[in-house]
């Protein structure tokens, strides 16, 4: 795989990160749970059904994102060099590239009725979480540090292909949970 400046790679997630919070905040906080609880016209999740989910995973991946980081030696590299199992997760999660559709795990399926101000706000609250890491990553060699993968912990993926497909992951449902504001005429 091609080396990448991983200065630029953070910089672009940071963005996409920011945009996810602008995003909950502009759009689904503050509404109620009957706004937030309704399916998609499709008959899919609701707007908290798809934050749910993403909460699911970054209730997995966050804290071991965090400790691998703390405990990582400052390192002044500055490339990042993606795998190709963290390179194909990541495209295949990605809406541009990944356009097929994909049953969730267990653990990771939402309720149909939920909490949803609570929803919304532990949604920020992880993106906020993901902003730390990704600054905190421009010091650290992505390369080196590893993370066991949620669906099959016995593999470890370099913490860089880790943050890219979780984003990716993040993006795809957002842009679902978005598709629910269509017929209510707000985005």
């Amino acid at each position: 795989m091609e080396t990448i400046n991983k200065k630029e790679l953070l910089q672009k997630l940071d963005d996409v990160v920011e945009q996810h919070i602008a995003d909950a905040v502009a759009f689904f906080q503050n509404r109620d749970d009957e706004f937030l609880n309704r399916p998609s016209a499709t008959c899919g999740w609701s707007i908290a059904q798809c934050l749910d989910h993403l909460n699911s995973y970054g209730h997995y991946y966050l804290p071991r994102m965090i400790k691998e980081l703390r405990a990582a030696p400052q390192a002044e590299k500055e490339g990042f060099t993606s795998t190709w199992m963290g390179a194909y997760f990541t495209k295949m999660m990605d809406p541009e590239t990944g356009k097929r559709k994909f049953k969730a795990f267990k653990g990771h399926i939402p309720p149909s009725q939920l909490d949803s101000s609570a929803v919304v706000s532990e949604f920020i609250r992880q993106q906020e979480d993901l902003l730390y890491l990704l600054r905190d990553g421009k010091q650290k060699d992505l390369d080196a540090i590893r993370i066991p993968v949620s669906i099959l912990p016995i593999i470890r993926m370099k913490i860089g292909d880790v943050l890219q497909f979780i984003i990716a992951h993040n993006e795809r449902h957002m842009q679902q949970a978005k598709r629910n504001l269509v017929p209510q005429s707000i985005y």
